[in-house]
């Protein structure tokens, strides 16, 4: 997408003088971001143009979209935000500060720093809302150009989408993102499960487009009939969602239901239900497959009637029945219900769009509960990702909470202080153990002691909602202090004592206050009482402790052994193994080849020092050798090897199974003159072959000349080298 479709599409629903404002950010965007180029090559300025394109589809306020194209300029360029805020305003500054990763602190792992971009992510957003849709449209894009990054980094990135992004624009309602997030996703975690649904849909897509236009003109002659006006067309079924429910149901793609679907859009929620009983009376409904999201909306404030019936030929069609305000609802979610008006374009809609978006507000309690970052992302999947159940107070409101709930959760949601002193619970007018299980529709009344002593700390067991374990580690913490502190404090003792320190060279004033701010506490005896409460374990306050001493003692002890070994392997006699590598700098070393990684001629290697075996080589990204710095020597490939000596290599094939794939793939091994030392294959039950093959090479330009010509073979999905 290029600035003048970005413009003209906003044109479509902002002033010219927002026009100009978002212009206006697309220039100081550009000469920010001169002479910046992305991993493809392009110029860097076309990601903030696509991201600020993608918004503007949303048609989201002018200073979102501003927002699209600044998005990365604190984070990738010298620009500040008193600069932003200087330029634009302190809003927008706002939004740009929400997105931007924290780069310039320490962290001690890159789990840590993500987990702590991910908290600030979050909590800008739970602030303004804003903020979590630039960032989806800086990660659709991402995605799209998922494919100039390494390996390494695109099963990263695609992970993170499924377990943050993407559920995230699922809870938004924003379905148009979510879908695309996911597919694309799934393409780089299962290649091979993707490329075989997109060739099943493929290959009975006329087939399906027939049906459903026979469908659609038979529908469409009923609503005439009845003169409801509505729009009628095929609903497109996404690849991610149909493998979802092939793993998690253990279906076969033509077992799937909704594969056939139709959606119907009306004018007004009357003729949605009138167009259901014409379905219903034109094709008989599939038992247990009617839902009714319009009287019991989504969480996301998804709202539609859902219905299968068997359809003309006696297969199972799905029915989308909902008004077009719905769809875009259902489409755009919540950038659908952003009403942007002069002065005050942060306004929503109504009350009742706050209302729904209430579990947001959630997030800032939350933020004050929790220790650390990681534990924080643990409660948001817990209590936004999961799936929901909908139960209901004895007076009819509806109350969500995530699948597995107990009354204990149900109760700390209705307020705090019912959960403090629940003593029992009524499901559906029957007295439950509180560990019951909540289900979809219940009638839940919790029962109250003035006299009750508070919550149990086996309730922390029971209770899935982090809302409620954030309660009850609070009350904990108010009730017990000075109790938690000597028994927090106590444990770490023991705890420390445990792995053979003594306590005066760990417990100095300095170390444990570094510890305590690493873990964000006030001060030490906070930290204590955590430890007390079990708001954290005494082995992770003692492992900080120690982590220093530990350290030092540890590099002490492997000096010592190194210095030893190198002079045990130096005595070694010299063996002709004939590997074709040498170590930079040494000689008369027992060289060998590790079998665990096969490295080749071409690959970067590494020499690992073993005790008792001389000088092991490896690839430099095996995983054996990852974090063994003290161990390693450089080492390099002779100049004079052998283009005659063979070198075993393990690869995997994957493909669609069909009969003469193995003959095809062997024939085409043999075309490149290569000897097949091992060969191995198996087929599951989603017809997913699988060839496993050792093969003898002479360096990594034969190994890539093997690999390009079995891709070419019909059917074989992907090839890779495999480590064993």
């Amino acid at each position: 997408m290029t600035i003048e479709e970005v413009m003209q599409r906003a044109k479509k629903y902002l002033s010219e003088e927002d026009l100009s404002y978002i212009y206006r950010a697309y220039e100081f965007a550009r000469d920010a971001h001169e002479g910046q180029y992305r991993k493809s090559g392009e110029p860097y300025i076309i990601h903030p143009i696509e991201v600020a394109g993608i918004l503007v589809n949303l048609e989201v306020d002018p200073v979102t979209v501003a927002g699209g194209f600044l998005h990365d300029v604190v984070e990738d360029t010298s620009v500040t935000l008193d600069e932003l805020k200087e330029e634009f305003s302190e809003e927008l500054a706002m939004l740009v500060d929400g997105v931007t990763k924290l780069k310039k602190i320490q962290f001690k792992s890159k789990e840590e720093q993500q987990a702590e971009n991910h908290r600030k992510m979050i909590v800008a957003m739970a602030q303004d809302i804003r903020c979590i849709l630039i960032k989806l449209a800086d990660r659709l894009h991402n995605m799209r150009t998922l494919k100039h990054m390494p390996k390494e980094k695109q099963l990263q990135k695609a992970n993170e989408t499924l377990e943050i992004f993407a559920p995230l624009a699922h809870r938004l309602g924003i379905s148009t993102i979510k879908w695309e997030l996911e597919d694309t996703a799934l393409r780089y975690l299962n290649p091979q499960q993707y490329y075989r649904i997109v060739n099943l849909m493929q290959k009975k897509r006329a087939e399906r487009e027939g049906f459903i236009d026979e469908v659609i003109d038979e529908i469409r002659e009923r609503m005439d009939e009845v003169n409801i006006k509505a729009e009628i067309s095929g609903r497109p079924k996404h690849i991610y969602s149909i493998y979802k429910k092939m793993a998690k149901q253990h279906k076969q793609f033509n077992e799937i239901y909704d594969l056939l679907a139709v959606r119907i859009m009306v004018n007004s929620i009357k003729d949605c239900y009138a167009v259901l009983g014409i379905i219903h009376t034109c094709w008989k409904p599939m038992p247990g497959r009617f839902k009714d999201y319009i009287a019991m909306p989504k969480a996301n404030m998804y709202q539609s009637l859902h219905t299968t019936v068997i359809g003309p030929k006696g297969d199972p069609l799905e029915v989308q029945i909902r008004t077009h305000e719905m769809h875009k609802i259902a489409e755009y979610g919540i950038a659908a219900h952003w009403a942007y008006k002069e002065g005050s374009p942060s306004e929503v809609v109504n009350t009742t769009f706050e209302k729904k978006l209430s579990w947001f507000r959630q997030i800032l309690e939350w933020q004050n509960d929790v220790t650390n970052a990681e534990e924080f992302m643990e409660s948001l999947k817990i209590d936004l990702f999961s799936d929901m159940v909908f139960v209901f107070t004895p007076k009819g409101d509806v109350i969500e909470l995530p699948a597995g709930s107990v009354p204990i959760d149900f109760a700390y949601r209705i307020h705090t202080e019912i959960g403090n002193k629940c003593i029992g619970a009524k499901v559906n007018g029957k007295m439950v153990p509180l560990d019951y299980r909540l289900k979809t529709g219940d009638i839940v009344e919790v029962l109250t002691s003035k006299h009750s002593y508070g919550p149990s700390k086996d309730w922390l067991k029971i209770s899935q909602s982090s809302h409620a374990k954030n309660k009850i580690k609070q009350w904990f913490k108010k009730e017990k202090r000075e109790e938690n502190v000597s028994k927090g404090k106590e444990l770490v003792e023991k705890e420390i004592q445990k792995h053979g320190f003594e306590l005066k060279e760990v417990l100095n004033s300095e170390n444990v206050q570094n510890v305590s701010k690493k873990f964000n506490f006030t001060n030490e005896e906070d930290m204590y009482a955590a430890v007390g409460y079990n708001g954290i374990t005494a082995a992770q306050i003692a492992t900080r402790l120690t982590d220093k001493v530990r350290k030092e003692k540890d590099k002490q002890q492997q000096e010592e052994e190194l210095v030893k070994t190198i002079n045990e392997v130096r005595s070694f006699p010299k063996k002709s193994t004939d590997s074709g590598v040498r170590v930079k700098g040494i000689d008369n070393l027992l060289i060998r080849l590790s079998k665990c990684c096969n490295p080749v001629p071409g690959d970067n290697i590494v020499g690992y020092i073993t005790k008792g075996r001389g000088v092991s080589i490896h690839r430099e990204d095996c995983p054996n050798v990852v974090d063994a710095d003290e161990r390693l020597l450089p080492v390099e490939w002779e100049g004079d090897t052998k283009k005659t000596k063979n070198y075993n290599v393990d690869i995997e094939i994957s493909g669609f199974d069909r009969r003469g794939l193995l003959n095809e793939v062997l024939h085409a091994v043999a075309e490149t003159k290569t000897d097949i030392t091992s060969v191995s294959g198996k087929s599951d039950r989603n017809r997913m072959a699988t060839i496993s093959m050792t093969v003898s090479i002479h360096n990594i330009n034969h190994l890539q000349k093997v690999v390009e010509r079995v891709k070419r073979i019909p059917d074989i999905y992907a090839v890779r080298r495999i480590m064993q």
